[in-house]
């Protein structure tokens, strides 16, 4: 693995999300009930950012079309649920994927990813 130090541990208390550039990647970092995870920032069905969105039962949730993730594994919750009539319409633009998710570790007050190169 490589580690790749992105903020201090004080900087992102509960509640708080902060979108970090990796690489080529925008991760976002999400302290949920003292708990840290780090997702792609892109939602996977149209590249829109997951930042805005709720965190609600485990997964974050695309503000744009309520496509839900779980924060743990990218797992998709939902896919396209809404709105009604043209969810269905707009899950058809791109398959159902898994948001990518990194691993994330607190070490010498830092908080430390591991994205793998693209």
């Amino acid at each position: 693995m490589a580690w790749t130090k992105i903020l201090a541990e004080n900087a992102l208390d509960s509640g708080a999300r902060q979108v970090v550039k990796v690489g080529n990647k925008n991760i976002l970092v999400v302290n949920h009930e003292n708990q840290l995870y780090a997702v792609e920032n892109n939602c996977p069905h149209l590249k829109l950012p997951l930042k805005p969105g709720k965190i609600e039962d485990g997964g974050i949730v695309c503000s744009f079309h309520r496509s839900a993730f779980d924060l743990n594994t990218g797992e998709v919750k939902t896919w396209c649920p809404w709105p009604p009539g043209v969810g269905k319409l707009l899950s058809m633009v791109s398959q159902e994927k898994t948001l990518p998710v990194f691993p994330v570790r607190v070490e010498d007050g830092n908080i430390l990813i591991d994205v793998p190169e693209a």
